[in-house]
């Protein structure tokens, strides 16, 4: 079987049953055209079946040398893995030449986190721009609730419950779940509802809560430009981005004393271990926690103060 045409087929299996993201499926569509012409010229032909251990291995080869990144490579690597389950269990393939193929070891990368008083310095700046009411609600809610950009920008007016304080997000997978919504972005939003969106948009068939000054649906794009004018004008030194602020979210949580299956839930993780970093994140918070408050350790902080007073 020609290879484009496997992966023509479990790509439209991914799209229809498998509920998955157009951008999910437009990296492994990438990736695995990517793998597809490596093919064909290391080999002449593209058959499937004439794919062996030794090609995927020459494949990783060439990405590592030509710069191609751990993640990228594991990525890629994720995809070909996805496409010959497929074929297998469809009956169209019997070896899995991946099967002893190690996956690329990830470095553990840690952004930074915005500090409290820089989320607030980030929404005072909301009120300089052309749509104040609509940034600040959007900024509330990214942070406030803890969202993925792309479910930000896909938020409907039927999924917002203000009287109940509450958003039912569409997530990763086509999952739904329920977030909690703050007070203080409850205000926000209500406010922009009433307030700017009112004004802006004048169809009803245009049912996003968040929209662009034309009254269209607002873009991942125009949120990321958003954020970088609003970290210039706020001050902000780091880079910013809306993960930045689900980041912040996660960690202001963790360090707040939340349970980390709770914050799991509230950031729609499938896996536990995604969460778990955020006790990284907040380990020298817990350090400064414990310095402070646990017996022995507060004896020794004493003792290092009297040393210090004697002069030594």
């Amino acid at each position: 079987m020609h290879f484009d045409a496997l992966v023509d087929r479990w790509l439209e299996r991914l799209m229809l049953e498998v509920g998955a993201s157009p951008r999910t499926r437009e990296a492994y569509a990438c990736d695995l055209r990517t793998f597809g012409r490596f093919v064909e010229q290391e080999i002449g032909e593209i058959e499937i079946e004439s794919i062996g251990r030794e090609t995927i291995l020459r494949f990783q080869a060439f990405e590592a040398k030509g710069g191609i990144g751990a993640r990228t490579q594991a990525r890629r690597l994720s995809a070909l893995r996805g496409l010959w389950r497929f074929g297998q269990a469809e009956g169209l393939l019997h070896d899995d030449p991946l099967a002893e193929i190690r996956q690329p070891r990830l470095p553990r990368r840690l952004p930074a986190v915005l500090s409290g008083p820089a989320v607030e310095s980030l929404i005072k700046a909301c009120d300089h721009t052309p749509t104040p009411q609509r940034d600040r609600a959007l900024i509330e809610v990214l942070y406030g609730a803890g969202l993925r950009v792309s479910e930000a920008v896909g938020l409907k007016l039927d999924q917002v419950y203000l009287q109940e304080r509450a958003l039912r997000v569409r997530g990763k997978g086509d999952k739904e779940r329920l977030v909690p919504l703050g007070r203080a972005a409850k205000t926000a939003l209500t406010q922009y509802l009433d307030g700017e969106r009112s004004r802006r948009v004048v169809s009803p068939r245009i049912d996003h809560v968040f929209v662009s000054p034309r009254g269209r649906g607002l873009t991942r794009q125009a949120v990321f430009a958003l954020l970088r004018r609003l970290g210039v004008r706020a001050g902000i030194e780091i880079p910013l981005s809306p993960h930045g602020l689900r980041h912040a979210f996660a960690t202001h949580l963790v360090e707040g004393g939340a349970d980390l299956r709770a914050v799991q839930t509230l950031l729609g993780h499938a896996n536990i271990a995604t969460t778990e970093v955020y006790t990284h994140v907040s380990r020298g918070h817990l350090a400064r926690v414990h310095e402070a408050h646990h017996p022995r350790d507060r004896v020794a902080g004493r003792k290092r103060g009297r040393t210090t007073g004697r002069g030594f």
